[in-house]
């Protein structure tokens, strides 16, 4: 894929022309009628959490394929056995460490993949993002392990998100 390829599945495809041309064109343009344009065209920008977790998992295996060709040498926080009451906490310093692959790999599809994963990951954890687990390690409490057993762990991450038990 090119750069400017990459799909951007944290927008919504509402039609916005659709609740314009119904407001002009039919007897809604009416304050309740203006109302749901408004709602309609505020609702085309907001995220949409539904697939989050798997496009991020896209993601991750994106990244994944795109290092292999590269010698990238860093190590990472990597929590390879997280909690389930701890997987927020988790979450947040995996897209923390995600900045290093990023920063090393000094490549344009990386560097995209990586921001678009983020933005998933963060409008995913946007509900749950505030609340603070007891008893998690810390990032830098964390194991430091290869970007291969990182990306494995954070897809692990990911699964209990997706199928939290």
């Amino acid at each position: 894929k090119t750069p400017g390829s990459l799909k951007k599945p944290y927008l919504r495809s509402t039609s916005i022309q659709c609740y314009l041309c119904l407001l002009l064109n039919s007897h809604f343009l009416t304050e309740a009628g203006i109302h749901v344009f408004i709602l309609g065209c505020t609702s085309a920008g907001l995220p949409k959490t539904e697939a989050h977790w798997q496009d991020v998992i896209s993601d991750l295996k994106r990244i994944d394929s795109l290092i292999q060709s590269m010698h990238i040498d860093a190590t990472l926080y990597t929590e390879s056995d997280a909690h389930p009451n701890c997987k927020v906490t988790a979450m947040k310093c995996f897209l923390l460490e995600l900045h290093v692959i990023s920063r090393e790999s000094r490549n344009t599809d990386i560097y995209q993949t990586v921001e678009n994963l983020i933005i998933l990951a963060n409008s995913s954890l946007s509900s749950s993002g505030n609340v603070t687990e007891l008893g998690c390690k810390e990032c830098e409490e964390l194991e430091e392990k290869n970007i291969k057993e990182f990306l494995r762990s954070f897809v692990h991450i990911v699964q209990m998100f997706i199928n939290p038990s």
